[in-house]
């Protein structure tokens, strides 16, 4: 199949998918999990209840959607 084929069907699906994401505890925790790891490398000076802290405001500043 071609490329052009395959953007347009991954488009056609693509909002659905970032609402089936976006609603899975999955998403939330993989999230979670990325944004702790990202804290402990972009700010090892804080203590680790601050960086898990900023790891959820940075979680809810973030959202899953289409580009």
């Amino acid at each position: 199949m071609s490329n052009k084929f395959i953007r347009k069907v991954a488009d056609s699906f693509s909002s659905e998918f970032a609402e089936f994401c976006a609603g899975d505890e999955r998403m939330h925790e993989l999230m979670m999990e990325l944004a702790g790891e990202f804290m402990v490398s972009e700010a090892p000076v804080l203590d680790e209840e601050t960086q898990t802290d900023v790891a959820c405001e940075l979680i809810m500043s973030v959202t899953v959607t289409k580009v």
